[in-house]
């Protein structure tokens, strides 16, 4: 059902000695439906031809095999293809509704892909800063299963550095254990942020907390004792988060698991030759790749992030054979995956080029930063209450009777949230408003999850279906540009994948949900004459695929709200 392919095929036929592919880059889709349904520039044929762009668009209408289509004209320089309508849509919606999955592919062929995601530092709160990591991770482990990868979802939890050595410092000197139990996240905050405040003026205090990191890495009973009992508070608040959101992880496995696995790394560096001292420090030089040189212990000799990123590599490779590894990680560490796969590279490996770093912008909230050091912190947790009891308001103003609506609120709220990150390109900064993102008009989740539920209220008017898949053209004008979308959604998700790019997914969905909104309001579906039954299944076809663009973002369609 590939109509751009046999556009690219009948101009092929007519061109023989012009590469399939390169004709397929440059076929477009008009803005005005009046210039047909797909065009085709003759500039890029100029100078190959020798003729003028109109003169070789008149020729080549005279060439192209135009039964597949309603009609192939010259208009100026390009030849517009009109598919046939008819046709068309009764074929979209036959496979729509026939094909299990629809819209998946199998190009991945079950190969294995880790995506490193969400990796919140213990003894800190998930903050709004944290979303993106999460929710953009879960999609893109979506989207790959939907092109035939294995994602394998990574939570490497920041469970080691020298953050802990600086709390542990904090405890020490303004903690205590009953303040501490009583509310655990933020009252380990408290101390960070104090911590941070005070040795602006100390700064000795961060000696003393690379000591205590030391002591911690050196398995000190005391330190260590500390770091589990941090962790497994963190834990209990972050899986509530995740139960929330609805997402799980294939692994926990954070910065601590690779204690004992970077002596592997070091010694494969060394066998190489590619371990030198600086300054006392021990590091890589990447003067060959245009990198600053890459530090593998410190001058104490501390390991740092990048040993442990390198040993989670090999160990990830290992174990998992993975023919991607996605790290989902702010567009400020850049040069530091740069690193990694340099490094990685010095030490033999040339699956080092299958490391994809996939950068985000940031989120400001009133056009500022949040920073936990500062104690500018908006956390998760709230901002998802806050849009549940949002959308539980519109629920109660617009259909106070349904049922299970703090179900729906859930649903619709946290959706909301989540939608709002994945429909922004993930490499822009945005504000984020939490009143425009839970509306259900406009560019929102709830408006595609209105759309969806609408199409279910439709349909369970409708009553007992018993779809005619001999009896699916319709005539109904409005109904052509929700055909051609719902016969896009394959293509949809494999650009999705190649761009590793979930906006791709909210973007094209909501197109979906406004040309089905715009259908639904010219045309009367459940009139009973002859194209009722395709009517039907349209709405059938246009629920089935909303309901999957939302779960490849990670969101829920709710069929009543």
């Amino acid at each position: 059902m590939n109509y751009k392919a046999q556009v690219a095929d009948a101009l092929h036929q007519a061109l023989p000695e012009v590469d399939l592919d390169a004709i397929s880059a440059k076929i477009e889709v008009p803005k005005d439906t009046a210039m047909g349904d797909f065009a085709f520039p003759t500039f890029i044929l100029a100078k190959q031809l020798h003729q003028a762009p109109q003169v070789i668009a008149e020729n080549l209408v005279d060439q192209i095999d135009v039964k597949p289509f309603k009609q192939v004209v010259a208009n100026g320089p390009y030849v517009n293809f009109f598919l046939d309508q008819a046709n068309f849509g009764a074929t979209v919606l036959k496979t729509v509704l026939e094909t299990e999955n629809y819209g998946h592919n199998t190009d991945g062929e079950a190969g294995h892909v880790t995506i490193d995601m969400s990796s919140p530092n213990i003894a800190k709160p998930m903050s709004m800063g944290h979303l993106r990591s999460t929710v953009i991770g879960n999609s893109l482990a979506e989207i790959a299963n939907a092109n035939g990868y294995q994602p394998i979802k990574i939570n490497h939890l920041g469970d080691w550095g020298t953050q802990f050595g600086k709390l542990m410092v904090a405890y020490k000197l303004w903690g205590s254990a009953e303040e501490v139990s009583q509310d655990p996240i933020n009252t380990l905050v408290k101390y960070y942020v104090r911590f941070h405040a005070e040795a602006k003026e100390h700064p000795e205090m961060d000696d003393e907390g690379r000591a205590w990191f030391k002591r911690l890495e050196d398995g000190d009973e005391e330190a260590h004792e500390l770091w589990q009992w941090f962790r497994d508070e963190s834990l209990k608040e972050f899986m509530d988060l995740y139960d929330t959101l609805d997402i799980q992880f294939d692994s926990f496995n954070g910065e601590a698991f690779y204690n004992d696995k970077m002596d592997g790394v070091i010694e494969t560096l060394e066998s190489r030759n590619k371990l030198v001292t600086s300054q006392g420090a021990q590091v890589v030089n990447l003067d060959d790749y245009g990198l600053n040189v890459a530090m593998i212990k410190r001058t104490d000799g501390a390991t740092l992030y990048m040993t442990r990123d390198l040993a989670a590599a090999v160990f990830r490779k290992k174990n998992y054979n993975f023919v991607k590894s996605l790290y989902v990680v702010g567009g400020e560490q850049r040069e530091h995956f740069q690193q990694l796969k340099a490094v990685l590279k010095e030490m033999g490996y040339e699956w080092a080029d299958d490391i994809e770093h996939i950068p985000f912008g940031m989120i400001t909230v009133d056009g500022k930063k949040l920073s936990t050091r500062s104690g500018r912190i908006i956390l998760l947790k709230d901002v998802l209450n806050d849009s549940v009891q949002l959308a539980l308001q519109q629920i109660d103003e617009k259909n106070p009777s349904l049922a299970d609506k703090e179900k729906i609120a859930h649903e619709v709220g946290t959706g909301a949230v989540v939608f709002h990150d994945l429909m922004n390109e993930r490499t822009l900064n945005f504000d984020f408003k939490l009143e425009e993102v839970v509306r259900f008009e406009g560019d929102t989740g709830p408006y595609v999850q209105y759309a969806n539920a609408r199409a279910h209220s439709i349909l369970r008017k409708a009553g007992q279906l018993e779809i005619d898949f001999n009896q699916l053209t319709i005539s109904d004008e409005h109904v052509w540009e929700t055909e051609k979308l719902l016969a896009d959604f394959e293509a949809v998700i494999r650009r999705a994948w190649r761009d590793r790019e979930p906006s791709v997914i909210a973007k094209y969905v909501l197109n979906l949900a406004r040309t089905f909104n715009k259908y639904y309001a010219n045309s009367k579906i459940l009139n009973d004459d002859n194209e009722r039954n395709a009517r039907l299944a349209l709405v059938l076809a246009v629920s089935q695929v909303l309901t999957e663009s939302l779960r490849l973002l990670g969101v829920k369609a709710p069929v009543e709200m």
